[in-house]
């Protein structure tokens, strides 16, 4: 297998269209370019249908490594493989992965994958990105995807995949507003980048806007803990916010996140949980969910690829119109009333007539206007 060489290329972490006009962001529903698109350039395009359905995947290899959270994080490696099961169980694709253990390891494990004769393989988070395009520089007949990143010029063999985040975060921002009974409430990040403050953005705002709707002054108290793995800062960080009186804190800092619910059930409060569904780490303690459905993008992608369909050269953005993000059924901890007011906000969101901020000058706009 030939050397890697680094692509001369600038990685950004998450970029919006209007932030790069470079950069073609395309939500699955809407016309994509085709081979003559790179990188933003025109194209006669080709509908991008996210519910391709009877798609045969004999024979078809599809496999991802994990960023160091591991297959087993709660959070978007294992919903990411859990994906490839699905798409296995609908198409017949065989599908692997494999685990990377330090960020040192991507480069060798994309090797790994490609030598095992995979057409398509998964970078699942951000900071596999350098490796993405590593891989795929040296590998042009095959397919790479990254999950939480968008390429400022992405090749035709490399899809972004991004999540409206901010959008579900938006929902359990109003839902933790309308809960609170101190008037204070709390958010827990990982490692500070733009992806993890889309989380943090929209959560702002939909506290702002419960607070103009139901007339309450909600604050928001934020800490980023540096760290995906460190479940004991995580509690630290959400003690010290329990004992300044918030009663709700939500996190986005994946495993870090666990010390957050360990707080909250330790202390009698609200703990909000994101990418998947975490009330089963504390049923009493666990208000609600910010899902992130990264099963829902990865067997989308995978059978467009399946398919024979363009899927490289672009970043695709999932979000509330296409079920990757929203809120869980359920709500225990909480009343009928605030959840029916939540999912009529998410069908606001999706109608456009709500547009959750995802970035620090969005968020002030967006207050700025409630006022």
């Amino acid at each position: 297998m030939r050397k890697c060489t680094r692509r001369a290329l600038t990685v950004l972490g998450l970029c919006l269209l209007l932030l790069l006009p470079a950069c073609r962001f395309v939500r699955p529903g809407e016309l994509t370019g085709g081979s003559a698109g790179a990188g933003g350039a025109g194209g006669s395009g080709s509908s991008m249908d996210l519910n391709v359905e009877n798609v045969d995947g004999t024979g078809w290899k599809i496999a991802m490594i994990t960023d160091t959270g591991g297959i087993n994080d709660q959070s978007f490696n294992q919903s990411a493989w859990e994906g490839l099961q699905e798409l296995q169980a609908e198409t017949g694709a065989e599908v692997a992965y494999i685990e990377s253990k330090q960020s040192g390891d991507f480069n060798t494990n994309f090797e790994t994958l490609v030598d095992n004769g995979n057409t398509l393989m998964w970078g699942i988070g951000f900071a596999c990105a350098d490796a993405v395009l590593e891989a795929a520089e040296a590998n042009p007949e095959v397919n790479f995807a990254c999950v939480d990143n968008a390429f400022a010029d992405s090749p035709m063999n490399v899809t972004g995949v991004v999540f409206r985040a901010q959008e579900s975060s938006f929902m359990v921002g109003y839902i933790a507003a309308a809960v609170s009974e101190t008037q204070k409430v709390g958010f827990v990040g990982g490692i500070r980048s733009e992806v993890i403050e889309q989380f943090e953005y929209g959560y702002e705002a939909g506290v702002a806007y419960a607070n103009r709707v139901l007339d309450k002054n909600v604050r928001v108290s934020s800490q980023y803990a540096e760290s995906f793995s460190d479940a004991a800062k995580g509690k630290s960080i959400a003690n010290k916010m329990f004992t300044d009186g918030c009663d709700i804190v939500y996190h986005s800092a994946g495993g870090t996140g666990t010390g957050v619910i360990e707080a909250a059930k330790e202390a009698g409060k609200f703990a909000i949980g994101v990418d998947r569904d975490q009330a089963y780490l504390a049923p009493d303690n666990v208000l609600t969910s910010s899902l992130k459905n990264v099963n829902v993008a990865v067997k989308a992608v995978g059978k467009r690829h399946i398919a024979g369909q363009d899927i490289g050269g672009q970043t695709l953005s999932f979000g509330l119109t296409d079920d990757a993000v929203g809120i869980p059924e359920h709500h225990e901890n909480y009343s009928d009333e605030i959840y029916e007011a939540a999912i009529e906000i998410g069908e606001q969101i999706k109608r456009g007539t709500i547009i959750p901020p995802s970035t620090k000058a969005e968020l002030d706009a967006y207050t700025a206007g409630l006022k």
